[in-house]
């Protein structure tokens, strides 16, 4: 066998490098074009005056947008608002998530059935989902006051779509029916890649139910935890179509987010300016939270792989 070249696995590298971008060409160009050019035609309308209602209005508006929105007290209302619901969301249906995948981990007869209709409420449509609640908690003939009142529970006469904190639940639970499949689906994919050696060597040692997955399951669970993470953090601080068929922003203006404001800025008001600084701040939201996720679980590797390796002992 004759001895390769010198620098030929360099060159080889290159040429596979060069492979690699040549295959992800035409994806990333359709990734600039769908993702990239709106995001920049955003960024130029947030320094601009576009109101289509008064083409008069026009010319360079620096940051003059931005201050508007952040003097604007529905934005900031809308922004508190936004941030409790993504943390009381995200907090629950992660739990909610973690404890259906773990359920479904585990063998039992008819599994396979369950984690099927598990997904049911994941696939659909959000449009219909909402729908189908606001149906069910109609105050007169929806099906969720007639089931407490059967049941003598209180609730029976609460009209859950005209009052604030109401309204919130309601918002809250029809999300919660939809992605907290999402989650659990995610989470049970990095269930079933943890080696069941090692819970075998954790009982051996003498851990408990309780110390195994605290020093096995969430440490190995931690890369499916941060995708669940970031997917349900940034859908939380965007949501819209949920708040939109529910409630429509009311009672009054007490369920309206950050991205309903951007819709009424867009596609009532039509100003595009405002509407773009609006949907500037989503954009940097959201790439904090995301940063921070990753950031956060970056730094605890390698304690979890520590964590993990103690268990086994």
């Amino acid at each position: 066998m004759g001895v390769p070249p010198a620098g030929g696995g360099g060159s080889a590298a290159a040429a596979d490098r060069r492979l690699g971008w040549l295959l992800l060409a035409p994806t990333l160009v359709i990734l600039l074009a769908v993702t990239a050019f709106p995001l920049a035609y955003n960024l130029w309308n947030s320094v601009r005056h576009v109101e289509l209602a008064d083409p008069t209005v026009s010319g360079f508006a620096g940051l003059g947008n931005y201050r508007e929105v952040f003097a604007d007290p529905a934005f900031r209302q809308a922004l508190l608002r936004t941030l409790v619901y993504t943390a009381v969301s995200v907090f629950t249906q992660m739990i909610a998530g973690l404890v259906v995948a773990l359920v479904l981990h585990r063998p039992f007869r008819g599994r396979g059935w369950v984690r099927a209709a598990v997904l049911v409420p994941w696939a659909v449509p959000t449009v219909v989902a909402a729908t189908s609640w606001k149906t069910m908690l109609d105050p007169q003939t929806g099906f969720v006051n007639q089931a407490l009142s059967a049941l003598n529970l209180p609730g029976a006469d609460t009209n859950w779509l005209g009052g604030e904190w109401t309204a919130w639940v309601a918002i809250g639970i029809t999300d919660a029916w939809k992605t907290v499949p999402f989650v659990a689906i995610i989470l049970l994919a990095g269930l079933q890649v943890i080696p069941d050696e090692l819970y075998e060597a954790a009982r051996i040692d003498g851990a408990n139910a309780w110390q195994a997955f605290w020093r096995v399951t969430l440490p190995l669970l931690k890369p499916a935890l941060l995708v669940a993470l970031i997917f349900r953090t940034l859908s939380a601080l965007l949501v819209f179509d949920v708040v939109f068929i529910l409630t429509g922003g009311g009672p009054g203006s007490t369920t309206e987010t950050l991205s309903y404001i951007n819709w009424r800025e867009f596609l009532v008001e039509t100003n595009f300016g405002t509407g773009g600084a609006v949907s500037v701040v989503l954009v940097v939201l959201s790439l904090l939270v995301a940063a921070g996720y990753v950031r956060i679980f970056r730094s605890d590797n390698g304690d979890g792989g520590d964590s993990s390796r103690e268990a086994t002992r």
